[in-house]
């Protein structure tokens, strides 16, 4: 029996986000706004490690990237033409100081700081590994086994070590390392997360994604390829290395949920536009699943533009019929059985003079418990709707992810465990349509790299052992 659970968010969790750049004499100042465009990767903690080359500063900690540098003064001790960032949300649920990131550690070949976003899989074996070889571990992150790999390394050089380091982990992850002649940045053969290169006068940077540059007017140079991995000087061009060999560019497996939900619309990622491919979305789903309605709403904010799409292409009217309620916390504690119960009524309000005896298709992202769905529903009959028509562009989530998304195990998936009907039932629409699989993966505007679809039922596209299947250890 399926475990339902009232959530303020029933949604798959946010990943981390990392930024870097060397050569620009205001680096951390860089960094902290790339990261503040980066916000929505991660929500639980924020750093920045710089270094001007010689020595290296470092500031982090819980909260907001505004919240941890409130106080100007920080960023000015945070000295350098190079820095590296990173927003944190735990796939562990861990959210502790010592798991903050950027790491940054001394070893026999200097200092060198990491940032990490994703999910290395064999984490907890090789953790077990070099404990029983005395290795003492400080966090109950995966990004710290990368660490111990590169120290363990004997190459000559720093990024001889960070190739042989990433080269015995397996799994999810674009990863930033900073020293104090290098920003290096590799990303997984399966290339799981988004990595883009950008350039502005003589600097170099690498973000998550392309939101990141626009903020800073830095000129989107190129996504990182599968398995690249990049050092980026302060006076050379960029120099690109594959650990793993080249890889055809559609035998990726990059995570779909990134053009589905992650990623923000203005973000050019994967080698597309976000908001282009989501938009598709929502005209697919309208072909596949039509609404007899009157207006198409959104669940705002991150289905907006996939029911744009609906709308266009079924020519129903798009309304604010939503609007959601931004202060309204992450971390949001539910004391009591009441404040539970009306989770949703605390995010999103409902405008009734648009939705009173209208026939509404709601689109929304996807579907994860339910509560959220069930809840919206309520809320949209209250105010006077005479039909509620659910249309989801994506399909139905029916396996966890291990790859750095936050998502609940199997017995809390709903789709894993009711029919549609089932599902419309439950959360009390009068239909429930879902984008196919097929027809996610046939848009013409998405880009032809391979996906990992594993969430959707497809096989994993990287072994997951039987520890990490049940602790999900990550970094986020």
């Amino acid at each position: 029996m399926m475990n339902i659970f009232c959530s303020m968010e029933d949604i798959v969790q946010h990943n981390c986000g990392i930024f870097g750049v060397i050569g620009n004499a205001d680096a951390a100042k860089r960094t902290y706004l790339g990261l503040y465009a980066l916000q929505h990767r991660g929500q639980e903690s924020a750093g920045i490690v710089s270094t001007d080359g010689k020595n290296m500063y470092e500031y982090k900690g819980l909260g907001l990237v505004g919240d941890v540098f409130s106080d100007d003064k920080v960023l000015l001790k945070l000295l350098g033409d190079s820095a590296i960032g990173h927003n944190r949300y735990s796939t562990t649920g861990s959210t502790l100081f010592m798991n903050t990131q950027p790491f940054l550690i001394k070893f026999h070949a200097g200092q060198i700081a990491a940032s990490h976003n994703g999910n290395i899989v064999n984490a907890q074996i090789l953790r077990n590994e070099m404990e029983q070889n005395g290795s003492i571990f400080r966090t109950t992150t995966d990004s710290e086994v990368v660490l111990h790999l590169i120290a363990y390394s004997r190459r000559k050089t720093i990024p001889e070590m960070v190739s042989n380091a990433i080269s015995k982990v397996k799994g999810a992850f674009s990863m930033l390392f900073l020293t104090s002649e290098y920003l290096i940045g590799v990303k997984d053969p399966n290339s799981f997360r988004p990595l883009v290169l950008g350039k502005k006068n003589n600097a170099w940077f690498l973000a998550s994604e392309s939101c990141a540059f626009d903020l800073l007017g830095v000129d989107f140079v190129r996504c990182l390829a599968p398995g690249e991995l990049i050092i980026l000087h302060r006076d050379n061009e960029p120099e690109s290395f594959f650990p793993w060999g080249k890889r055809d560019k559609d035998k990726g497996s990059a995570c779909i949920f990134e053009f589905i939900y992650f990623s923000r619309p203005d973000s050019y990622i994967f080698g597309e536009s976000v908001e282009k491919v989501r938009r598709e979305m929502g005209a697919q789903l309208a072909r596949e699943h039509p609404a007899d309605a009157d207006i198409v709403i959104a669940v705002p904010d991150s289905s907006n533009t996939a029911a744009l799409g609906f709308s266009q292409e079924s020519g129903i009217p798009f309304e604010l019929g939503l609007i959601r309620n931004h202060y309204i916390g992450r971390t949001f504690i539910q004391p009591t059985q009441h404040i539970r119960e009306i989770g949703a009524k605390l995010k999103y309000s409902s405008v009734r003079g648009i939705l009173k005896n209208k026939r509404v298709a709601i689109v929304d992202d996807s579907i994860v418990r339910g509560t959220t769905s069930k809840q919206l529903v309520q809320l949209i009959r209250d105010a006077g709707a005479s039909e509620i028509h659910i249309r989801i562009a994506s399909p139905p989530i029916v396996a966890p992810c291990y790859y750095g998304i936050d998502t609940p195990d199997k017995d809390q998936l709903i789709a894993a465990n009711m029919s549609v009907e089932q599902i419309r039932d439950f959360i009390g629409a009068d239909s429930l349509g879902y984008l196919s699989l097929d027809g996610l993966l046939s848009l013409k505007s998405l880009p032809k790299i391979g996906y990992c679809t594993a969430c959707f039922g497809s096989p994993y596209p990287v072994k997951i052992d039987d520890k990490a299947n049940k602790d999900k250890m990550g970094n986020g």
